[in-house]
């Protein structure tokens, strides 16, 4: 009897072993996905009150997570009953992160002023100005970012196991999107907190010292820190995006095989970007034009007699 339980025990052990190898290669080659995610969720993280941005930072966790739950058990069983259409999955997923970057370009080059709605909360201290719709938007924006990067890093992940066992591919998946989570958004909440660390450090060291000095690079850095992870952010949607369809269209595998790869995928992201861009820029335009005539009907139909 206490045999066979200690030969359980060397079971698991073995077992874990696999997983904990099998994890670190996933993880090596889901990096350069995960880099993008930290950038891309690090921008869309930031811009809020700064009592806020945790309970913003969490509420898009919570969302990463759910992302994880939904995604790991679709994606296993794609794999197993119709692995086809995981392809299928990523091409449209890269469709929207091409698209996102290209709508970040262009509110950038022909930014026009939008009007916010603000709320103010009575139980705010000092009647803070609590943009809610931002809030909604910002995190809206980044749960679905992240369910699009969340299902590319689960299928390298489960590309990188799948000569294995059913059980070792649901653990190590599993670790993976675990840990991808709880390290992109650990890294990113540190980052958003810089300014209050630094804020910390200049008052505890009475704004004299060597602190003083580390607590103001802190505060300067933020800013300039968050627009150079807004830009690397809006790259890499347009590399990964270049990535899912270069490396799952044969087409675009093979085409222009003497340019550097990075360019290639950038070229290809930016291209597919602002195809999509258009015609959803078209279809808008179209939706609005009849929505608008619609309402003017009624109205010049009552004047007729």
């Amino acid at each position: 009897m206490a045999s066979g339980f200690f030969a359980i025990l060397d079971d698991i052990a073995f077992l874990m072993d696999d997983v904990a190898l099998a994890t670190k290669i996933a993880t090596q080659k889901t990096a350069g996905i995960l880099g993008d995610d930290l950038a891309v969720n690090a921008e869309k993280a930031t811009g809020f009150l700064s009592e806020r941005e945790l309970p913003v930072l969490w509420a898009i966790t919570k969302g990463s997570l759910i992302n994880k739950l939904i995604i790991v058990p679709v994606a296993l069983l794609l794999n197993v009953f119709l692995p086809a259409a995981i392809t299928y999955v990523l091409i449209l997923g890269g469709l929207y992160l091409a698209y996102e970057g290209v709508e970040k370009i262009v509110e950038y080059t022909f930014h026009h002023p939008k009007k916010e709605h603000s709320v103010i909360k009575e139980n705010e201290p000092g009647g803070d100005v609590i943009n809610t719709d931002n809030e909604k938007t910002k995190i809206k924006s980044a749960v679905t970012t992240d369910f699009i990067l969340s299902i590319e890093i689960v299928i390298i992940a489960l590309g990188s196991v799948a000569e294995e066992n059913l059980t070792l591919q649901i653990l190590t998946v599993s670790a993976v999107a675990l840990l991808a989570t709880v390290g992109v958004y650990g890294i990113v909440a540190l980052i958003v907190r810089m300014d209050d660390a630094g804020r910390r450090l200049i008052e505890k060291s009475g704004d004299k010292g060597l602190f003083a000095k580390l607590g103001h690079l802190l505060v300067k850095s933020l800013p300039v820190l968050i627009k150079i992870l807004g830009a690397v952010g809006t790259v890499a949607l347009l590399l990964v995006s270049g990535g899912i369809f270069e490396h799952n269209i044969k087409y675009f595998h093979d085409l222009l095989p003497n340019i550097p790869k990075i360019v290639k995928e950038f070229g290809i992201g930016l291209i597919a970007g602002l195809l999509v861009f258009l015609i959803f820029s078209g279809f808008k335009k179209v939706f609005f034009k009849a929505k608008s005539s619609a309402m003017e009907s009624p109205d010049s139909a009552g004047g007729v007699r």
